[in-house]
């Protein structure tokens, strides 16, 4: 396919976004999108939200209700706008996506970021291996199907702050009992995002020209990610690198702690059976297991941090997020 230039398009074209729509603005994840795109200032930032909601979204932020059994209501909505960002939980119905990614279609929005912020899905085993990436291909092959968006797909990996403090389950840390899961050595790095670098990806990737100005352009540009996943990350670290940190930022020793290492392949295969056997626990377990593998991540090799013009992250500093976050009692309000 031929690039196309703005110096090239119709009198009336914008090369850049005016108006986006968010579902979940004060969500885990997007209330940092949210921020970051006021942050920058523009482009205009609409919330739809569900008819009688009582989530808060910031000041600065425009509101639409919605009904999403009423799919004339979810197209009403998203007049106008020129990107959808969706962001769900993962207990939201999981047809909520499908019904907004039809009504952006109908609304013709060009461009829409799924609900799915977390690997570049390139390799299919590790897809199929974690049970997450092949639900959310068919939401990037409606988008392509139905011809009238285009995708944006935020390849973050795991949220940093949030699985650190997660427990044992996620990247192996219990913060309150000091005990440490190390899979294998301990030593198998992986690419890693925090919240606020995940929203500036957002921010700053909308922000973007859609088109090149001509061809001497080579800047980043909208087009240059249709239909493609955005790579990123704030830090690449090892479960070792991570307890070093959280040494660090809270002055304890390793003397204070228990390790214990597990095969990462069969404590893998021992969470997969648990997990069929109806312990949904086990599925947090198969999927943060699988990315320890050796060399799992590895497939990603150049990542566009400097082409959105991230900032470099301070990796003391978001350990001890997730420690004050622990201490603050925000993971017992998640999982009890």
């Amino acid at each position: 396919m031929s690039q196309n230039y703005a110096k090239d398009q119709p009198k009336g074209f914008r090369n850049y976004l005016q108006n986006i729509a968010i579902v979940g603005a004060g969500g885990r994840v997007g209330k940092f999108i949210t921020d970051a795109i006021l942050a920058n200032g523009k482009p205009t930032l609409t919330a739809i939200i569900r008819k009688g909601s009582t989530n808060q979204v910031p000041e600065g932020v425009l509101i639409k209700e919605v009904n999403y059994d009423d799919h004339s209501s979810l197209v009403a909505a998203l007049q106008g706008q020129d990107a959808l960002i969706i962001t769900m939980g993962v207990t939201a119905p999981k047809e909520q996506s499908i019904k907004l990614i039809k009504a952006a279609a109908d609304a013709n929005v060009e461009w829409i970021v799924p609900n799915e912020f977390g690997f570049n899905h390139d390799d299919e085993k590790f897809d199929a291996d974690t049970y997450v990436g092949i639900p959310k291909k068919s939401e990037r092959q409606l988008i392509e199907q139905i011809g009238k968006s285009s995708w944006l797909g935020i390849a973050c990996n795991f949220w940093y702050e949030f699985s650190l403090g997660s427990g044992e389950r996620t990247y192996g840390f219990d913060l309150k009992n000091r005990t440490a899961l190390f899979y294998d050595d301990g030593e198998e790095k992986i690419p890693t995002s925090t919240w606020q670098l995940t929203g500036k990806t957002v921010a700053n990737l909308l922000s973007l020209k859609v088109l090149p100005d001509d061809e001497n352009d080579t800047s980043a540009t909208l087009d240059g990610y249709r239909n493609k996943f955005i790579n990123v990350r704030s830090f690449r670290v090892s479960q070792k690198d991570m307890l070093a940190s959280i040494l660090r930022v809270t002055g304890d020793s390793i003397e204070n702690w228990t390790i214990r290492k597990v095969k990462v392949e069969d404590y893998y295969a021992e969470n997969v059976k648990k997990f069929h056997e109806g312990n949904r626990e086990s599925f947090a377990r198969l999927m943060y297991s699988r990315a320890f593998f050796k060399g799992a991540t590895s497939f990603v090799t150049e990542f566009d941090n400097e082409k959105l013009g991230l900032p470099v992250e301070d990796f003391d500093e978001f350990t001890k997020a997730a420690v004050d976050m622990h201490k603050d009692g925000y993971f017992d309000v998640i999982y009890g």
